[in-house]
């Protein structure tokens, strides 16, 4: 049986992506009044570099941000699973 990922009107199938939208939303968006669209970009954009990537610590990363996370998986890489069962 192979699942769908992307089903109309399902969130479950997209958590991670609405999970980083609602924390988007609520960390910056609905704090700041933009005065048009370019100022929007800019400063979502800075979230999302300077703020999420590198200071937001995520659990499913360890308690790291993703930069930090990158970082710790080069020096010492994750051990490979095996396909055979």
């Amino acid at each position: 049986i192979q699942a769908s990922m992307s089903r109309r009107g399902n969130c479950w199938d997209n958590a991670v992506v609405e999970r980083f939208f609602l924390s988007l939303k609520t960390e910056r968006v609905w704090q700041q009044r933009y005065a048009n669209h370019s100022e929007a970009r800019r400063d979502i954009a800075d979230y999302i570099v300077r703020f999420y990537n590198s200071v937001r610590i995520h659990s499913t990363l360890g308690y790291l941000p993703p930069s930090g996370y990158e970082q710790s998986t080069a020096v010492n890489p994750p051990n490979a699973v095996s396909e055979i069962t």
